[in-house]
């Protein structure tokens, strides 16, 4: 195990050292800062501004919210397991719950241009089939760098949803 860490510590030093990164002039990078990378912009749908289209989904209490415990639990991993697919398409990109007990259950961001798009992606939705929830949609802009967001989180989670 030691040695799987040292050679991946080795080969992340040496990648790193030769990554190359496109700085086409001072303007592109902020003092101190890193310096523009168009690749990652273009991965990531990012404007001149590193910013990007989304779609924002607050999940509302439903008008359907008297089912029996053990339905309830059965709908709610239905949710999550319909989450983690629209996240493995990467029509999801960001998702969790409110700690508070509002109306205003969780939210959605979803990579999608349009609000048709987001309406369809929360059609999947097995909480809102069930009348659990519904889902108030809103066209945002946001930074470009939340298309990461899963990606990063897939390293800091030890158990999966």
């Amino acid at each position: 195990m030691k040695n799987n860490t040292i050679y991946l510590a080795s080969l992340l030093i040496f990648w790193s050292c030769t990554v190359s990164v496109e700085n086409d002039s001072a303007a592109n990078s902020l003092p101190g800062g890193p310096a523009f990378d168009s690749l990652l912009a273009m991965e990531t749908g990012a404007d001149e501004y590193g910013m990007r289209k989304y779609v924002i989904a607050y999940l509302l209490n439903g008008p359907n919210r008297d089912q029996d415990s053990a339905e309830a639990a059965q709908i709610q991993r239905a949710h999550l397991d319909n989450m983690v697919v629209m996240a493995d398409q990467g029509k999801l990109v960001l998702a969790g719950p409110f700690m508070d007990d509002q109306n205003v259950k969780g939210i959605y961001i979803f990579a999608v241009e349009t609000l048709e798009e987001a309406e369809a992606l929360t059609r999947t939705d097995p909480a809102i089939k069930a009348g659990r929830l519904v889902m108030e949609l809103h066209p945002w802009y946001g930074s470009a760098a939340l298309m990461k967001v899963n990606e990063l989180h897939a390293q800091l989670a030890k158990e999966k949803i």
